[in-house]
């Protein structure tokens, strides 16, 4: 009795137990499938997010060819503005100058007036002279002839006085012709004076025109420099908000890429706790050989592509493309693949530890291998976001980043 009863306690023992492990496997089979979709959720959310920063990217980089357009096209107002600047100066210094030249044509014209009117008395005197000789010779008549002719001494004598009667009458009549070529001449000088007065009067009046003409093409270069000054401002405003939601949009990523990693890592560590992993000797070689030279260390730093302060969660190792990658220590591999942050990166589980080997050329293992101390696991690259050949490398301990140099 005692016997049968024991062994009915053993068998529902038994069952118990094994009922609590098909529990335990159902459990664990739906944690794997929530995380294996909450890890698809965030790729997507990720592809998502860069599709978007790609639009804005794009949007960006229009907007700056706009901006640099107005540049262009505010630089050519300006220079426009400025010759016509010139222009004006020019064209006022002339209009000056004519000025100044219809100034000198006025006082020579009412100096020439001056001489037509000397040269109009010069020759009225004169002709009054004529007028008052011949009349003294009508009312004298023959006898004033014959009286110069008779009191000649003798016949030479006579024709002398005959040639001096005949001079003093050319020569009063020469002297008219004289003063009225002259008053003439005067006269014509006057009005050559006047018509090329006239001229610079018409050649002023076209500067004017001219310098109001050039005026109103400043202000209107005046309006399209200050236009082209307020678009600038609203492009300048709107490549300053796309340029905030790159960053805003940069920063989500950022975040769902730690998330994703996160994800990640659980869902290997997951993996690596149903099947045996390598334990490694918690001492580290160095994973580049020959190439000790690090060029950034673990901690804070501004970050080469995004220009913001952020935490650096390992050290970067400067070496050549192509150089050697080896396993820090020995483990199995539980990640080997690539994002657009990491590139091709390796993520090798030691039991105590983890390593990432990240931005490689190439990977040489497969997430399950087994890994040596010291075998060789990738290739020095530049993939993801890197701004040249080097390594990064990260050590995690029970989940969390630490400093690599602690274990190097």
């Amino acid at each position: 009795m005692n016997n049968k009863k024991v062994i009915r306690v053993i068998a529902i023992i038994l069952a118990v137990v094994m009922l609590m492990s098909v529990g335990f496997v159902i459990l664990d089979s739906l944690m794997a499938s929530a995380n294996s979709s909450n890890i698809s959720g965030t790729r997507a959310q990720i592809n998502r997010l860069r599709g978007e920063l790609q639009g804005y990217q794009s949007r960006r980089r229009e907007v700056q060819t706009h901006i640099d357009a107005i540049d262009f096209e505010r630089r050519t107002e300006l220079a426009r503005k400025s010759i016509l600047d010139d222009r004006i100066m020019f064209t006022g210094m002339e209009i000056d100058i004519i000025e100044a030249t219809i100034e000198q044509y006025e006082i020579l014209i009412v100096e020439k007036e001056a001489e037509v009117v000397r040269a109009q008395e010069r020759e009225e005197a004169q002709f009054q002279l004529f007028r008052t000789r011949v009349r003294n010779m009508e009312e004298n008549g023959v006898i004033s002839y014959l009286e110069i002719l008779f009191s000649s001494t003798n016949f030479a004598d006579l024709l002398a006085r005959m040639d001096f009667v005949s001079d003093i009458m050319r020569a009063d009549e020469q002297i008219y012709f004289e003063l009225v070529a002259a008053r003439e001449a005067t006269i014509e000088a006057k009005a050559e004076l006047e018509e090329t007065k006239l001229e610079l009067e018409e050649e002023r009046v076209l500067l004017f025109s001219r310098q109001e003409e050039l005026a109103d093409q400043v202000e209107e270069a005046e309006a399209m420099i200050y236009e082209l000054l307020q678009h600038r401002e609203t492009e300048q405003a709107l490549h300053d908000a796309l340029v905030a939601d790159e960053a805003r949009i940069m920063r989500q990523i950022r975040e769902q890429e730690e998330e994703l990693r996160r994800l990640e890592a659980a869902a290997a560590a997951a993996a690596a706790a149903a099947r045996p992993v390598v334990r490694g000797t918690g001492e580290l070689t160095w994973p580049v050989p020959g190439h000790t030279r690090v060029t950034s260390p673990f901690g804070s730093r501004m970050h080469p592509v995004f220009r913001v302060m952020r935490h650096h969660n390992g050290i970067d190792i400067g070496a050549p493309h192509g150089a050697n990658v080896v396993a820090a220590d020995r483990g199995t591999v539980i990640r080997s693949a690539y994002n657009s942050s990491f590139g091709n990166y390796i993520v090798i589980s030691h039991g105590n530890m983890n390593t990432l080997y990240a931005h490689l050329s190439t990977r040489s293992v497969r997430a399950g291998d087994t890994v040596q101390r010291g075998q060789t696991i990738g290739r020095i690259g530049s993939t993801g976001t890197s701004t040249g050949p080097h390594l990064h490398f990260e050590v995690h301990v029970n989940g969390q980043r630490v400093n690599p140099m602690r274990f190097l």
